[in-house]
């Protein structure tokens, strides 16, 4: 067995980050297990060990700000791959749809359109049609008097 392999094959992931993983990326077989032991056993025991251990968030939730997050640094692929985890997980296609939108503001329309183009090919590859029903309560005439009002 060559030494690549015999290293992903002794990494310790922790039992609790090993579950945590599986449970949003099930049946996931990491290439970067293999390529990169040492640094998958350190992320995976951080990130689905640690910080989860200490977060009070539900999966959903958690994964809707790691969602945000991606967009905030611009980090399309990762985000088609937590984007995956988050239908997984219930996240709701509208609940998706709200991220990007919200995003808009403050990292600009220029990077969200990639997000929006990823998320409309994960949600139509998982047969979801688009566009999704409208959830705007207000209109060009009265936004403006309903945003007074609250």
């Amino acid at each position: 067995m060559d030494r690549k392999l015999t290293q992903a094959l002794t990494m310790t992931i922790s039992d609790a980050a090993q579950r945590n993983h599986d449970e949003i990326f099930p049946n996931h077989r990491s290439t970067l297990k293999v390529t990169d032991p040492e640094l998958i056993e350190i992320f995976d025991n951080w990130a689905f060990g640690d910080v989860i251990e200490d977060a009070p968030l539900d999966v959903p939730l958690r994964l809707m700000v790691q969602l945000a997050a991606l967009i905030a640094c611009h980090s399309v692929t990762e985000y088609g791959v937590m984007l995956g985890a988050a239908l997984h997980a219930g996240v709701t296609p509208t609940q998706i749809k709200e991220i990007v939108y919200q995003a808009v503001p403050y990292a600009g329309m220029a990077r969200v359109f990639d997000f929006l183009h990823a998320t409309n090919e994960m949600l139509r590859s998982r047969g979801i049609d688009l566009p999704l029903k409208g959830q705007s309560t207000t209109t060009r005439e009265n936004r403006h008097d309903r945003g007074l009002a609250v």
